[in-house]
């Protein structure tokens, strides 16, 4: 009545059915792939403003300023705070002004907000300025402002003076 062929036969559809497992978990490999391509981008750090530094701040990150610095900034996206007093030069992708700065400011994009007071030179990729912010310097646009070479043109006639 029974025979071993009809136990057998079931197994080859038992067979087939995981066969779509290992592409399910190979999908799933895919997914933990995704995470560890696309790192989650770290918080701005802030500097309270409470906070006075003097020297200079360098990263590859996000900062933003509320206090006093003394020295030079460079950083990916620089934010200065309405309380913040920079006096160096600010060197960013994008700067977004809200409080002081007294010295050069080098960005691809620099926006000077209605609270912005800007003491120095910009040299820019674009740039915005708000109604009612207070800049004293001169502006120029440069495909590539972030460049030393940029910044050294813009001091040479300045020293031929």
């Amino acid at each position: 009545m029974f025979s071993k062929s009809k136990i057998n036969e079931p197994g080859p559809k038992a067979a087939e059915t995981p066969a779509p497992a290992p592409a399910a978990t190979a999908d799933k490999s895919n997914e933990f792939k995704a995470p560890t391509t696309t790192k989650a981008k770290p918080p701005a750090s802030v500097l309270s403003s409470d906070l006075h530094v003097e020297g200079n701040i360098r990263t590859t990150g996000d900062v933003q300023v509320e206090g006093t610095v003394e020295g030079d900034i460079r950083a990916h996206l620089l934010t200065i705070g309405e309380t913040a007093t920079i006096k160096g030069e600010v060197v960013a992708d994008d700067v977004v002004i809200n409080g002081r700065i007294v010295g050069r400011v080098r960005g691809l994009k620099v926006r000077l907000t209605s609270s912005a007071r800007v003491e120095g030179d910009i040299i820019h990729k674009t740039i915005a300025i708000e109604s009612g912010a207070h800049f004293e310097g001169s502006v120029q646009r440069q495909d590539d402002p972030l460049s030393a070479a940029g910044a050294k043109r813009i001091t040479g006639p300045e020293s031929a003076e």
